[in-house]
């Protein structure tokens, strides 16, 4: 009997024991059912991102969460993309068919795609003059259309433009430049990027932001770079005698606009980047001077007549050479502009456009640079 006993204890036990387990089990798969599912990353193609904003945009994207793919030439340098996160995408943008392989082999799905598209190709100087229309507007044709054959329009792409397409503001008056103006472009940069504008507007399918951005600075840009070297061998040469009012946007705040207006789902739309603060060249060189321990400097002004004959030689030198200038007929006319006062007021209303690093702050983190590798 004791034997039975104890064997029925035993049975009622493991039975306990075994309805606890199955209990414990029940209440863990209760609560990984009840647990959210973490969220797919979005994913982000940056084209164009060998460049000085581009490696900017890239870092950003990683940080915010995206799931990020470059997309570069075969002869783009990776300089600047050495995170090992980094996916790439190597584009020759002259051939379609090309693109169109390269893009098939990274999205093999049919229901593949990225959700957004940061579009930042684009050339600011030129060998030949006609490359500007093949640069910033045909090779963005080739793209878009290659992702709309393929079915593989993102949920919204950014362009990168330029305040240069708006053309010569007020030079009376000074009005900052609205993004409401009507586009008057006057060189072969600011035509092509206006061209580039009005064919995403022909896509009726895409989701589109136009960012129109003032001269972005920065650690690693390098026409600005030549002012400051300019101002540290204690000479600043202006260009003409009339009043110049200058804007700038930091590379830091450029970056975050873009990701701002991207998560405010906008649509359509097109908006001037810059820092609202417009400044005169003595203001400039009187920041860059501060930053580089109070150094004293000769402002020399050159008139305009000088500045085109010195762009025009320098154009054809390098072009003998094989090479593209800095200073060149197009530049002329942008250093010729005395008005690049401009109106973000739609950005700020639209996404919430600010600035972090107004034009101090913004100098002194790209002078501690160039001090560095001075």
């Amino acid at each position: 009997m004791r034997f039975y006993s104890a064997l029925n204890c035993l049975l009622y036990v493991g039975f306990f024991v075994n309805l606890s387990k199955r209990n414990l089990i029940m209440e863990s798969i209760k609560d990984s059912l009840n647990q959210p599912t973490e969220a797919p990353r979005k994913r982000l193609l940056v084209v164009g991102a060998g460049g000085f904003v581009g490696g900017f945009i890239a870092s950003a994207g990683l940080e915010r969460g995206y799931d990020v793919t470059v997309a570069v030439r075969q002869s783009t340098s990776r300089h600047y993309l050495s995170d090992s996160r980094l996916k790439f995408l190597v584009l020759d943008y002259a051939k379609p068919d090309q693109i169109r392989d390269a893009v098939s082999v990274a999205m093999p799905d049919a229901a593949d795609r990225w959700d957004y598209v940061i579009y930042n190709l684009g050339a600011t100087k030129c060998k030949n003059p006609n490359d500007f229309d093949l640069i910033n507007r045909q090779y963005l044709v080739n793209f878009v259309e290659t992702l709309r054959e393929l079915n593989k329009l993102p949920q919204q792409l950014l362009f990168m433009s330029s305040l240069s397409a708006m053309g010569p503001g007020d030079e009376q008056g000074y009005t900052p430049i609205k993004v409401t103006d009507t586009p008057q472009p006057n060189t072969r940069y600011g035509l092509s990027k206006i061209k580039a504008e009005d064919y995403l507007r022909s896509v009726e399918e895409l989701n589109y932001i136009i960012f129109r951005a003032t001269g972005v600075y920065g650690p690693r840009e390098k026409d600005y770079l030549m002012m400051i070297k300019s101002i540290d061998r204690h000479i600043d040469v202006g260009m003409g005698y009339r009043e110049q009012l200058l804007t700038f946007i930091y590379v830091d705040d450029l970056v975050n606009a873009m990701y701002d207006a991207l998560a405010a789902n906008l649509s359509r739309k097109t908006y001037i980047i810059a820092e609202p603060q417009a400044y005169t060249q003595t203001e400039f060189r009187r920041i860059v001077a501060d930053e580089l321990g109070g150094r004293w400097v000769l402002p020399l002004k050159l008139p305009m007549w000088v500045v085109y004959a010195v762009s025009t030689l320098l154009e054809k030198f390098a072009a003998m050479q094989g090479k593209t200038s800095t200073l060149n007929r197009d530049k002329y006319k942008i250093m010729r502009q005395r008005n690049w006062a401009a109106d973000v007021s739609e950005a700020i209303a639209d996404f919430g456009f600010h600035i972090e690093y107004p034009l101090k702050r913004g100098v002194h983190e790209t002078v501690k640079a160039y001090l560095a590798n001075r």
